[in-house]
């Protein structure tokens, strides 16, 4: 059923309000250069309307708010005593059969959700929310699959691939974005426990860290989204699922990116130490090597950002780039600098930086030589 207020505006293109200003500005640019005439102008400003109320947002805060609101549901129930007596009565049941019943809980979820989406396929926040609590769901029967088969090696790394193959698999024959993400973190978790467990939980595993670790498989999964987003491309003969990973690309390169640049700051921070008492024995000098690493792998995104127009490896670089800069600053500088000499170039950085910014945000702006009209 459509919107009263929509039904009440005449037929053209819907925009947020923001993205209208922007287009209603460009038009009229457009006119006072001559690049178009005044009947187009009118003609072009009639065709775009603003959105009356942004249903979008309203819709991704109401679902989140939700999803916070069954945990907190949860989170009542646990307290009461008597429903926690209940659920002690219910969880005392066999592994097996709760894993089981968690597997039926998730495929319900997961149909019902791809059942919405056919129908409703515009209302992402809603099919997200309930493929999440599918995603909750399984990671529940997961769990109920390692307490029945546990025979106490201590071998959990496992179920976590498990979890990263069904979660990566469920992403691409839905395809879901949020699943595959869920199937990266569970991939990141394994690789994790699986070398610790390999290492005996020890500090290295091929004279690696854990930080170190978590950098080079962060820099894996860069290269592949990155490849994915700009350098492959399936063919018109490629299968529907080769497809079905090209698309989740970006999903790959952002969550590559965000365990490459957590992994160097820590580095940047402890180095590849073994303990804390190694840590803090160490010279500022034999640090000073990973803070490098870390400044120069965030401007090689920054670069790589701005050659690409690519807006994910970009705002990487410029994030975690003032993030090595300022703790490089407490690392070095906060005992022997007065604070407000600090918070003055902090000022100072931030003055400039806006500055900066304003001047690339109008460097469009500038008259352009005028053209006849046509």
């Amino acid at each position: 059923m459509q919107h009263p207020d929509e039904a009440a505006l005449p037929a053209g293109l819907t925009l947020p309000r923001r993205q209208h200003e922007l287009v209603c500005t460009v038009i009229d640019r457009w006119q006072d250069q001559g690049v178009i005439d005044a009947p187009t102008h009118e003609r072009l400003r009639g065709s775009i309307r603003p959105i009356p109320f942004d249903w979008q947002k309203a819709a991704r805060y109401a679902f989140l708010a939700a999803l916070a609101c069954v945990v907190i549901a949860v989170g009542s129930l646990l307290a009461d005593r008597m429903l926690l007596a209940l659920l002690e009565q219910i969880f005392s049941a066999p592994a097996a059969l709760k894993c089981g019943f968690f597997v039926l809980l998730s495929a319900v979820l997961f149909r019902v959700g791809l059942v919405w989406r056919r129908k409703s396929p515009h209302r992402v926040y809603r099919n997200e929310a309930l493929f999440f609590l599918g995603v909750l769901a399984l990671a529940a029967a997961i769990a109920c699959l390692g307490a029945a088969l546990d025979d106490g090696s201590g071998h959990f790394s496992l179920l976590l691939l498990l979890a990263a193959v069904l979660y990566g698999l469920l992403g691409l024959w839905f395809p879901s974005p949020l699943v595959w993400v869920f199937g990266l973190l569970s991939l990141g978790g394994w690789m994790g426990a699986e070398t610790g467990y390999a290492s005996g939980f020890g500090a290295y595993y091929l004279g690696m860290s854990y930080p170190l670790r978590f950098a080079l498989f962060g820099a894996l999964l860069t290269g592949l989204g990155t490849a994915g987003r700009h350098l492959w491309a399936p063919g018109a003969g490629a299968s529907d699922g080769i497809g079905r990973l090209h698309a989740m690309s970006p999903q790959t390169q952002v969550l590559g990116l965000l365990y490459l640049f957590i992994a160097l700051w820590i580095l940047s921070i402890f180095g590849d130490s073994s303990s804390l008492a190694v840590w803090q024995s160490a010279r500022p000098a034999e640090l000073l090597p990973w803070a490098l690493l870390f400044g120069l792998a965030a401007i090689a995104a920054i670069a790589f950002g701005l050659k690409c127009d690519d807006g994910a490896m970009r705002g990487f670089g410029l994030t975690f780039l003032g993030i090595n800069l300022y703790t490089r600053y407490f690392e070095y500088f906060w005992d022997s600098l007065h604070k407000a000499v600090f918070f003055a170039i902090l000022a100072l950085s931030l003055w400039w930086l806006g500055s900066r910014a304003e001047r690339l945000w109008h460097w469009g702006e500038r008259p352009g030589p005028s053209h006849p009209s046509r």
